[in-house]
């Protein structure tokens, strides 16, 4: 009997409050429980964007679990360990992360700020699915890769270059 695991994996924005969060949700819809997606940032603004909701349930995804939340909590004992950890703004790409237990590995997905858009309505849903769909396109790539025939340093460039697309 073979025993599938689960990985972890922790989406990083400094305020959590929407491309990590859009990011979370992706990916724990598109891992169906080989993943398990957590967000977190490092000056959260302790609540979630109403248009990362919005975009989520545009999506077909769940719009409702989500919060705002420091990464101070993943630090602590009884904490998931994780096996990736992305960066999806350059503000926490560019600040020192907490030593993370376990080595996982890290790249950075940059994706502009829809929150920081400014323009109409439908502008800045634009913004938000956009982001989204980025978002949506890589962890489907990052998917796609044959983690079990990749060293940790194959799947760092992998997982770099993705942040790329």
């Amino acid at each position: 009997m073979t025993t599938i695991t689960a990985y972890n994996a922790l989406f990083i924005c400094t305020g959590n409050s929407a491309r990590s969060i859009l990011a979370e949700g992706i990916l724990n819809d598109l891992g169906r429980g080989r993943f398990r997606a957590c967000s977190a940032g490092s000056h959260p603004k302790g609540e979630v964007h109403p248009l990362a909701l919005a975009t989520l349930e545009r999506m077909g995804l769940p719009g409702t679990g989500y919060r705002s939340k420091s990464w101070d909590e993943f630090v602590t004992p009884g904490a998931p360990v994780f096996d990736f950890i992305f960066t999806v703004c350059d503000n926490a790409a560019g600040e020192v992360c907490p030593v993370w237990p376990g080595k996982p590995v890290s790249a950075h997905w940059g994706v502009p700020d829809p929150a920081a858009i400014e323009g109409s309505d439908e502008e800045r849903r634009k913004a938000f699915m956009d982001t989204a769909l980025t978002l949506r396109r890589r962890i489907e790539l990052f998917l796609s890769l044959p983690f079990q025939r990749l060293d940790a340093l194959s799947l760092q460039h992998e997982l770099c270059a993705l942040g790329r697309r």
